[in-house]
């Protein structure tokens, strides 16, 4: 059983930097593509940055340039630096994982995504 466990969320003003992380409890010798998402209220949860085993990234058109998803194997921990952050990039973030045979690790829509587990999700807050 894998539990996938966010931190790293809070306040921030726009233009500043947050990184949130996500411990992955359990085994995870198997192949997997990885991804953070975010839901705002009142909108569905989107893909924003993808990583797999294999160290291929994705970014949402959004996020690209202003965010870096990365993974230290050693501590089993996903990452994600959010720099430049701006208002509309207030939501609940999420982690979540699946187990994938290929490399094929596309940001997409969770409906196409079709994680194995998820996270509780962190909260992040933008201030303009």
């Amino acid at each position: 059983q894998v539990q996938l466990v966010e931190s790293g969320g809070g306040l921030v003003q726009a233009g500043g930097s947050l990184r949130l992380s996500c411990a992955v409890l359990g085994s995870t010798n198997s192949s997997y593509c990885m991804g953070w998402f975010r839901q705002a209220p009142g909108k569905e949860r989107e893909g924003v940055a993808t990583f797999n085993s294999i160290g291929f990234t994705d970014y949402a058109n959004s996020a690209k340039g202003r965010f870096t998803i990365s993974k230290d194997n050693a501590k089993n921990t996903l990452y994600l630096q959010m720099n430049s952050l701006k208002p509309e990039d207030t939501a609940m973030y999420y982690c979540a994982a699946r187990r994938s045979s290929t490399i094929s690790c596309p940001v997409a829509p969770v409906t196409r995504f079709l994680a194995d587990y998820w996270g509780q999700g962190t909260q992040v807050t933008v201030s303009s």
